[in-house]
């Protein structure tokens, strides 16, 4: 039990220490990258920072992965040396058993994250959305989903419109049984508008059995009410915006995503990619395992064995191809050619069967 706990600290305080040196890494390339975003937007470089310190927990927790199979390979290559690694196979230890440790701690910090960090890059991502749709649109969002149904605002400097729909279309370019709401620049509705379907197209809606109330210059809004069956609406949405104000699945914490999820399906939009995000997630606690036991089976040998530069290449571009394959999967699992559940799970499952046969026959056959 002491020597598994003196591994599990070890392992924890190296994933510590390597994240920290991504951050460093990390922050000042991206800050230079949000100062060249906000180039002409009279932005300073407390903005870039403050958006590169938003965006960095989603960036460390995307490479969690990494970060876990670079850190099994310092934590074995320096048992290596220590000649650690033969006084624990000399006690009896099969490699199976000395690695228990390290993937223990590998899933209890891929619940951490999941439960715990989760959360917190969900925060902050949601505010880099906000804030960067702001720099680029100069308003928060432009679109939001409710249980109520789907909600968009539009402006044109002189005031704004609220547009409310019951449901739309996958991309939010047509509502359906839509309301429209202009105010004025001081905030006072000044007409509604009721649609039964509205199209957007290039700088207008295209409004179907469209009924028009006058707010702001009549004292009986009813009374002085027309309805048209073709009618056009100008705007200011284009389909990036809309785009854009889904935001990514990241920035809904995993413990709303499944009533998220719900609410786009009741919108009528699809929520493919949120589901495939979710699933994924579940599935990170068991990616951080498979890490570990790749970068294990390459590494747990004495120094004098010869060829560790090769064998931790190896574990590296190994690690790095289980990585990208799981990106891909996930891609192929957004665009329909795959079952969610296969794209989530299939890749850490193939990379601990893969791994754990490379240790039996390494280290323990």
């Amino acid at each position: 039990m002491i020597l598994t706990f003196y591994l599990a600290r070890r392992f924890l305080w190296l994933v510590l220490i390597v994240a920290l040196v991504f951050t460093a890494l990390l922050l000042p390339i991206d800050l230079m990258e949000q100062l060249r975003r906000l180039d002409g937007q009279d932005a300073g470089l407390g903005d870039g920072l403050r958006l590169a310190a938003l965006n960095l927990p989603a960036a460390l927790y995307q490479i969690l992965p990494l970060i876990v199979i670079l850190s099994t390979l310092a934590l074995f290559l320096s048992l290596a040396r220590s000649s650690e690694l033969v006084v624990i196979r000399a006690a009896g230890r099969s490699a199976m058993r000395a690695l228990m440790a390290p993937v223990i701690t590998a899933l209890l910090v891929g619940l951490m994250a999941l439960l715990i960090v989760n959360p917190i890059v969900a925060a902050t991502q949601a505010a880099y959305e906000r804030e960067i749709t702001r720099w680029r649109t100069g308003v928060s969002s432009v679109l939001s989903v409710s249980e109520e149904g789907v909600w968009l605002r539009q402006g044109d400097g002189t005031g704004q419109t609220v547009i409310r729909a019951a449901r739309s279309s996958l991309d939010g370019t047509i509502l359906f049984e839509a309301t429209f709401i202009a105010f004025n620049a001081g905030g006072t509705p000044i007409e509604r508008i009721d649609a039964a379907r509205a199209e957007l197209s290039r700088g207008q809606w295209l409004l179907e059995d469209a009924k028009f109330w006058p707010l702001g210059t009549s004292d009986n809004p009813e009374r002085d009410a027309r309805s048209e069956a073709v009618a056009t609406l100008p705007s200011t949405l284009t389909l990036a915006q809309i785009r854009d104000s889904f935001g990514v699945p990241s920035s809904v914490p995993i413990f709303q995503l499944p009533a998220f999820i719900r609410q786009l399906d009741a919108a009528g939009f699809s929520g493919r990619t949120h589901r495939v995000w979710l699933q994924m997630e579940l599935a990170n606690p068991l990616m951080l395992a498979a890490m570990v036991m790749i970068g294990a089976a390459f590494s747990m040998r004495h120094v004098r064995s010869g060829r560790s530069g090769v064998m931790v290449l190896t574990a590296l571009l190994l690690g790095f191809g289980i990585f990208f394959l799981r990106n891909f999967a996930q891609v192929l699992g957004e665009n329909g050619q795959l079952p969610i559940v296969l794209a989530a799970w299939s890749p850490p499952l193939a990379a601990i069967l893969l791994s754990a046969g490379i240790i039996l026959h390494l280290e323990d056959g």
